[in-house]
């Protein structure tokens, strides 16, 4: 179980590892995963009455058929009365985006827009700087309109019902927003929810929406929840879907490869289900000076594995939006499979096929780039690179940020049960689950990744990684979920120091630019050496590479296997410590400067 201790903190900069409001200590198998240290959030939520004053809605779609089958027409407007109908009055907002996923216009002076029409479209508003579209009673933001005549083929879930012909118009009303219109931006991302059952759906409920519901500094620009929303089984999109009523915000997703109807018999209807309850498979929004684009990474055809892919028309739709966006503005790139990620930079399935071209359209733009998926942490900068990106894409140096968000499942769900009503599920990366918050100022970003039931404090793992841990590893790393308990997980004998002991600090949000110093004793500083320079090596893997902390859980209650990370910092122990009790006292700077520091306790043993 998850249990509170006391530690005595050894620096005014560190936080003692007690249970206090919004502090947990947790202990991995006894090794000490705490708190740290920082200022009260610069970002720290203010209420705006989110429930009472949404501007709750949908599209208003005019009676038809329209004369003209060729072409769809409508208005986007200012819903003064906040009815969602045009009503006199109400004028048109001119110079607004529409797009049918193909084809990409603004609208005229007053308003209106005409796009070609096609088969199996999905038209859609991309919400403007100063304006909010409606939200549902769940909070769902309602901007689009699907065009299927005839509806999905049989489905075992549904997919479209049949909508008809075209209508005489679809009419997208707006309402003004101070909250969109500030240039000071908080960008809920949340990754995989991915609810298998529906006993796993209030596993996600009392843990990151349970936390959201508690915050309400991202109701400008919203909750953005990165694919994989479901586990397999669109029948949960409803209760899933229902979880989004808990925010302070609009909610919005965009499809992963578990959010499949896997008895499509082509590609064109495998999101059909995703799209009838969730909305398009991309589209984008502005929000302050920041234009997000959320793009549908994953190419399924029936009866082959998926792959991480945009087809034609969705590339085409890019080029198009992103040729509407001026490039004073921010953009931020969000895809369920990532570009490009560090967890599988060897796998051409799990990355993007076409990342070379979307660099090409978005060449000279601030841009961050953000990928659910891996079940990890990653927080890519500019220049990083893996010899799996080179290899297979070609790319030598990412051109911008990449920041893998982390799950709201964490490791599926697995793991021990906490008191909270969920189970622990350590990542893949030995992180935690919780969710992305990007913090914007115009357009400068900074990104925080908050634990589940945790405040922003909580930012890193420490252990030790000893001669004797490694033992224990390799004795047990076939037994996954079954292996004995590792005794005295901060306890190392001096003959263990000779043969190579480390402090280890798994910083979630570390990247290149971050540091790690450390104080033994309140000694002098020594500075930590990660693990993974990310300048063209490979995956380092194994014992000598992994998260001790992390190992301790998964080995014995089950659950992914922490043996890679590119954010794992490492100082070796001096080989003549003195029998008796040491104290590390381990400083994390990330790469904006904010600092987080922890206190770890060890004994040395002859």
């Amino acid at each position: 179980m998850v249990n509170p201790i006391t530690t005595p903190s050894k620096s005014p900069s560190a936080r003692p590892l007690a249970l206090t409001a919004g502090t947990l200590a947790l202990i991995f198998g006894g090794v000490v995963l705490s708190p740290a240290a920082t200022a009260a959030p610069e970002n720290a939520p203010t209420d705006t009455g989110w429930a009472a004053s949404a501007y709750r809605g949908g599209v208003e779609v005019v009676e038809g058929p329209d004369a003209d089958q060729e072409t769809l027409d409508g208005s986007v407007f200012d819903d003064q009365n906040k009815n969602s109908v045009q009503d006199d009055g109400e004028r048109g907002l001119g110079g607004v985006t529409v797009s049918n996923g193909r084809d990409v216009v603004t609208t005229d002076s007053q308003g209106r827009y005409e796009l070609p029409a096609f088969e199996n479209m999905t038209v859609f508003a991309t919400q403007p700087r100063g304006y909010q579209v409606p939200v549902d009673e769940n909070n769902v933001a309602q901007f689009y309109y699907h065009h299927l005549p005839e509806g999905s083929p049989e489905l075992e879930h549904g997919g479209i019902a049949p909508t008809g012909a075209l209508p005489d118009a679809v009419n997208f009303p707006l309402a003004k927003s101070s909250l969109t219109q500030s240039p000071e931006q908080h960008c809920l991302i949340g990754g995989d929810i991915q609810t298998y059952t529906p006993e796993e759906v209030p596993f996600a409920r009392a843990g990151a929406f349970a936390d959201l519901a508690e915050r309400t500094d991202y109701a400008g620009c919203g909750a953005l929840f990165i694919g994989d929303v479901v586990g397999d089984d669109p029948g949960l999109y409803p209760q899933t879907r229902e979880l989004t009523s808990m925010l302070n915000g609009p909610a919005r997703f965009l499809p992963g490869n578990h959010d499949l109807d896997f008895d499509a018999a082509s590609s064109e209807h495998s999101f059909d289900s995703f799209r009838a309850n969730l909305g398009p498979e991309y589209y984008s929004y502005d929000a302050g000076k920041t234009h997000v684009v959320a793009l549908n990474t994953v190419e399924y055809k029936s009866g082959t594995p998926y792959n991480g892919a945009l087809d034609e028309r969705q590339l085409e739709w890019l080029r198009n939006d992103i040729a509407q966006v001026p490039e004073n503005k921010l953009i931020v790139l969000a895809a369920h499979i990532p570009l490009l990620d560090y967890a599988d930079q060897g796998s051409s399935k799990h990355q993007v096929d076409q990342v070379k071209e979307i660099y090409q359209i978005l060449e000279g733009r601030e841009v961050v780039a953000l990928g659910g998926h891996t079940h990890s942490i990653e927080n890519l900068r500019e220049g990083d690179s893996m010899a799996g990106w080179s290899d297979i894409f070609g790319v030598d140096g990412l051109p911008f940020t990449h920041i893998t968000a982390g799950a709201i499942s964490g490791d599926w769900y697995s793991g021990r049960m906490l008191p909270e009503g969920y189970p622990l599920a350590v990542q893949r990366d030995g992180g935690l689950p919780g969710v992305l918050t990007l913090d914007i100022k115009n357009t400068e970003v900074k990104e925080r990744f908050t634990v589940r039931g945790e405040d922003d404090s909580l930012q890193m793992a420490l252990g030790l990684n000893t001669p004797r841990y490694r033992g224990w590893y390799a004795e047990n790393v076939d037994n996954k979920g079954s292996a004995p308990e590792f005794a005295d997980p901060l306890t190392v004998s001096q003959e263990d120091l000779a043969n190579q002991t480390w402090l280890t600090t798994n910083f979630w949000m570390g990247s290149t630019g971050s540091t790690v110093d450390v104080k033994i004793d309140g000694g002098d500083t020594a500075e930590a050496v990660r693990t993974q320079q990310m300048q063209g090596e490979g995956q380092l893997v194994g014992a000598e590479w992994s998260d001790p902390t992390a190992v301790q859980e998964q080995l014995v209650h089950g659950g992914s296997l922490a043996d890679r990370m590119m954010h794992l910092w490492r100082l070796e122990l001096p080989a003549d410590l003195a029998v008796g009790e040491h104290t590390a006292e381990v400083t994390a700077t990330d790469v904006h400067g904010r600092e987080f520091t922890e206190t770890l306790t060890f004994q040395v043993t002859k």
